[in-house]
């Protein structure tokens, strides 16, 4: 997948990546996968995307924000818009896609490999053009789930396509780690430190959803993420 010595950067499409570990069954432990991208190269940067919103006094995402930016990752975030379409549903839109764009274009000169962790198919382009400027791209998703989580156009641009599945004993928190935590410490504390995945990365509230799954896409409730 890398070549010893390569320059990497890796971009965390936030809101993707939960939505396909979450349809696999499994959280994502982001110490772990910081350590195993280090371990295969120069990881020059390590990008997370996602969408917040700004108006709550405390939104559950924060605690993993906070704990991303100091422990090596570059956190962008940027406030979710709400508005009301024209059948009077109240829509949340907070997609992340030109600034991470944006970014893989400025530092694809000083890298030699991307990694995304992303199944949206309208991020093609960007992969096509990065790989113009000689920038191998492994793309990182499943087509486990039904449907799969990423999109066929995506899978076949990519120079590796990586199903996370694989990675998931490498990058997954432990199930019976989690248990035992859980067991000892009593009722859940939302104010968990993510050290590992917060517990809204599990299962979210309701009135918070919109932090973790802003740009899945359409919800079947009142509310939908563009």
């Amino acid at each position: 997948m890398t070549v010893p010595g390569e320059k990497i950067a890796m971009f965390i499409d936030g809101a993707n990546l939960y939505a396909t570990a979450k349809s696999l069954g499994f959280d994502i432990d982001y110490k772990k996968l910081l350590r195993e991208f280090q371990s295969r190269g120069y990881l020059l940067r390590a990008f997370y995307y996602t969408a917040v919103i700004e108006d709550q006094e405390y939104s559950s995402i924060r605690p993993l924000i906070d704990w991303l930016d100091y422990n090596g990752y570059s956190v962008v975030t940027k406030a979710t818009k709400e508005f009301v379409d024209q059948t009077g549903r109240r829509k949340v839109k907070g997609n992340m896609d030109i600034e991470l764009a944006v970014d893989a274009m400025e530092i694809a000169g000083s890298i030699d490999h991307m990694v995304l962790f992303s199944g949206d198919g309208d991020f093609r382009s960007l992969v096509e053009a990065v790989q113009r400027r000689g920038v191998r791209v492994t793309v990182i998703s499943t087509v486990t789930t039904q449907p799969p989580m990423v999109a066929d156009e995506l899978r076949r641009q990519a120079d590796i396509f990586t199903d996370i599945v694989t990675l998931q004993a490498k990058i997954g928190r432990d199930p019976a780690e989690r248990a035992a935590r859980e067991a000892s410490r009593g009722p859940r504390d939302d104010r968990e430190s993510p050290q590992h995945t917060p517990q809204f990365l599990q299962r979210p509230p309701v009135p918070q959803r919109a932090d973790a799954t802003a740009n899945v896409g359409a919800d079947d409730d009142e509310e939908s993420f563009e």
